[in-house]
């Protein structure tokens, strides 16, 4: 059984073969769910020119956003810019390439590229700059958009509860993003906060199998608070 273990020892070793031009998915809406410890690792082996597909991009100084200080990254394919200061700055002075992308869209992009399928058709986006360039098809009288699906040399995921051999479970909505990620990586690396013994988690459950992650590994998180609203 040792041979389907996926478990990792150090973030060097799950983000081993991580290279200067690769494209990187990472799981997370916000600040939530987000693989901010494996986010923290590619920022100290300072791989650069990466294309990054996420919902956003972090906030200054956390998250993704650690990665725009130092320009680590050249292209972002995201759903919202939002709450960066530095990634405005950056995508104004044309010094990333931003491909804005709705958010529905997006989560299919890694949905299908996760299954194998090349691209598919969406009525969003029809009739607006996102369709600039794309193929439109009619579908019983209703224009569509065809739009090419996502896969990354790497994804990084961050889960609640992982087992030995890579089955995970996201907790609330810290789900968000991470499952279509998970899938799209032609290396998925699973950073969790317990890792736990194999028979442990309810196979009705698990929302990754184990099928789709080649690297686990168990961390500590901040897990800060983007926008904290409280009662008066």
């Amino acid at each position: 059984m040792a041979g389907f273990d996926k478990r990792v020892a150090s973030y060097e070793e799950a983000l081993e073969g991580l290279q200067d031009g690769m494209t990187v998915i990472a799981g997370g809406f916000g600040l939530c769910g987000i693989p901010e410890n494996l986010i923290a690792e590619i920022k100290r082996r300072g791989t650069r020119d990466l294309t990054v597909v996420s919902n956003n991009c972090g906030v200054d100084g956390f998250g993704l956003g650690v990665l725009l200080e130092d320009r680590q990254i050249s292209k972002v394919i995201a759903s919202y810019v939002g709450e960066n200061a530095l990634f405005e700055k950056q995508l104004l002075s044309g010094e990333i390439e931003v491909v804005l992308t709705p958010q529905g869209t997006l989560a299919e992009k890694m949905r299908a590229g996760g299954a194998g399928i090349p691209a598919f058709f969406t009525a969003t986006g029809v009739g607006t700059p996102v369709a600039d360039g794309k193929e439109t098809r009619e579908f019983k009288g209703r224009t569509y958009l065809m739009e090419e699906s996502i896969t990354g040399d790497f994804a990084i995921v961050k889960g609640w509860k992982a087992d030995h051999f890579g089955n995970v479970v996201y907790r609330h909505t810290a789900q968000n993003f991470n499952p279509l990620a998970a899938t799209a990586g032609k290396i998925t690396v699973v950073e969790v906060e317990e890792i736990v013994e194999p028979g442990e988690l309810d196979p009705t459950q698990i929302h990754t199998p184990g099928i789709y992650v080649d690297r686990v590994i168990c961390g500590t998180f901040e897990k800060r608070i983007e926008q904290r609203t409280v009662r008066k």
